[in-house]
């Protein structure tokens, strides 16, 4: 059952169809509220690579308190989207994810960004990238093939405090995290209602911490698991199935 509103739960997920592709050649900018009607749409022309290139424009650039609801971003993905401040993501879904599905941007610590709904696959690195100050509220979200779920940026050239909630999520063999956060900057992330499927080994890490740096060089790690201050999470709030 495919549902187009609110945040369905995880397991009930099935990747749509969709009604429709356009190319994109250039970053779309959305302000408001832009519904797409299930439409796909990828990348053409200098965001058609497919690459996983750092320096690529995203597909759809989000204003501060844009709603995007109700796409498909097919390939080539180039980097997804951008959302520049507080932003809302209802009922999107990643095809094959390129450089990441999505990025949270946005310097004021007040900014709440909203994933609602929807599903990524083959993300061979990042699914979705938090770079600015805030919030990320991710629910009734499904994962497949990816390497990083969500993760605070371990070496952006300017750092925030970030907070990560993850609720009703249903995560996919093959993985490496859930999530990775920096605890040198009291990053946070609490993990509710995560369903981990085909993973009998419990390879895939619910949370990883580092130590994250402002030098962009590659943060090293700081131990994982829940701690109650940075990893919030108990055991049963993961199923593994």
């Amino acid at each position: 059952m495919l549902m187009t509103s609110g945040a369905p739960a995880a397991h009930a997920a099935t990747w749509p169809t969709a009604n429709g592709s356009q190319g994109v050649s250039a970053t779309i900018s959305v302000s408001g509220t832009k519904d797409y009607g299930m439409t796909r749409l990828y990348g053409t022309g200098a965001l058609g690579s497919g690459s996983q290139d750092e320096d690529q424009g995203p597909i759809l650039q989000l204003a501060p308190g844009a709603v995007l609801k109700n796409v498909i971003i097919g390939a080539p993905a180039a980097d997804g989207i951008h959302c520049q401040g507080s932003c809302t993501l209802q009922n999107v879904w990643w095809e094959d994810v390129g450089e990441d599905a999505a990025t949270f941007r946005g310097s004021s610590s007040s900014n709440v960004y909203t994933v609602s709904g929807g599903g990524a696959k083959e993300a061979s690195d990042k699914v979705f990238q938090f770079n600015g100050a805030g919030t990320l509220n991710i629910s009734g979200f499904t994962v497949r093939n990816f390497g990083t779920f969500v993760r605070s940026c371990g070496n952006c050239s300017t750092q925030y405090k970030r907070t990560i909630n993850l609720d009703t999520i249903e995560v996919n063999w093959k993985g490496s995290r859930i999530a990775g956060i920096n605890t040198n900057y009291g990053d946070s992330v609490t993990l509710r209602k995560i369903t981990v499927v085909g993973d009998s080994g419990k390879k895939i890490v619910p949370c990883q911490k580092y130590i994250g740096n402002n030098t962009g060089k590659e943060p090293g790690t700081n131990g994982s698991g829940p701690d109650g201050t940075y990893c919030k999470y108990a055991a049963s709030d993961i199923t593994y199935k």
